[in-house]
């Protein structure tokens, strides 16, 4: 299946913390939207992976995204290596998405930042015809997205564009809160966490709000590109009210 977008998380809810609202907007506009995540999350102080798996797929149907798999690499372990880049590689040239959103070139997790080079690196070398990759027994064609861009999750970055998702932000924190065993949990029986107290809602909704306040919107998610964008129009400068 050919998407529009393919979002890279390297831990299952990255992407819903990072870029969820996004993908709910491009999937009402009629784009095609597939999420690939790197590990399951083993190393994860709550929960397990197999919890974390169902939690994806829950996560994925608030979202509306088309398709959800994992690549199951090493989670805390894995390498920008030639293996794990040729993984990335396969499921670029699957997809074909014209658009990759992944995590930050830094972040407070150090995975965050090894996978944000990892599927960069990816994304250029899956354009080279010399790169020999097979799916379901057959030669994949060479494929390179116009764009790829980094989602702000937890460190504050200054982005390069805001996008609006303030007709969004609801279905975003509905995509965050199937993480049951993550976020917005009381449950004593496990370790508290950096994300598990309900508090941490309140940073999201924070940083949705300021991103927002900086467009005159009520909430948006934050990314960096290192491409120059062009357009052809002002009338992507201009917000049309219905």
């Amino acid at each position: 299946m050919k998407v529009d977008i393919l979002a890279f998380g390297v831990h299952p809810d990255d992407v819903e913390l990072g870029c969820s609202g996004t993908l709910a907007a491009a999937v009402t506009q009629d784009k095609k939207v597939a999420v690939v995540d790197l590990t399951r999350g083993e190393l994860g102080t709550r929960g397990s992976a197999d919890t974390r798996d169902a939690e994806a797929a829950n996560a994925a149907k608030a979202m509306g995204v088309h398709a959800r798999e994992n690549l199951q690499m090493a989670d805390g372990f894995f390498q920008n290596d030639e293996s794990n880049v040729r993984k990335v590689i396969q499921v670029i040239r699957k997809y074909q998405p014209e658009i990759v959103l992944c995590n930050a070139p830094e972040d407070r997790h150090p995975d965050h930042g090894r996978s944000s080079k990892l599927v960069s690196d990816a994304a250029f070398l899956s354009g080279l015809r010399k790169i020999e990759t097979i799916y379901n027994d057959e030669p994949q064609q060479h494929w390179r997205p116009h764009y790829v861009f980094h989602y702000i999750q937890d460190r504050y970055l200054k982005p390069d564009f805001l996008f609006d998702i303030s007709d969004y932000y609801e279905q975003k924190i509905k995509a965050v809160l199937c993480y049951t065993t993550q976020f917005n949990t009381t449950d004593s029986s496990e370790p508290e966490t950096y994300i598990s107290n309900p508090d941490f809602l309140d940073v999201i909704k924070a940083r949705a709000l300021m991103f927002g306040k900086r467009i005159g919107v009520q909430y948006a998610e934050g990314y960096l590109t290192t491409k120059m964008i062009g357009v052809k129009s002002f009338d992507a400068f201009i917000q049309k009210v219905t």
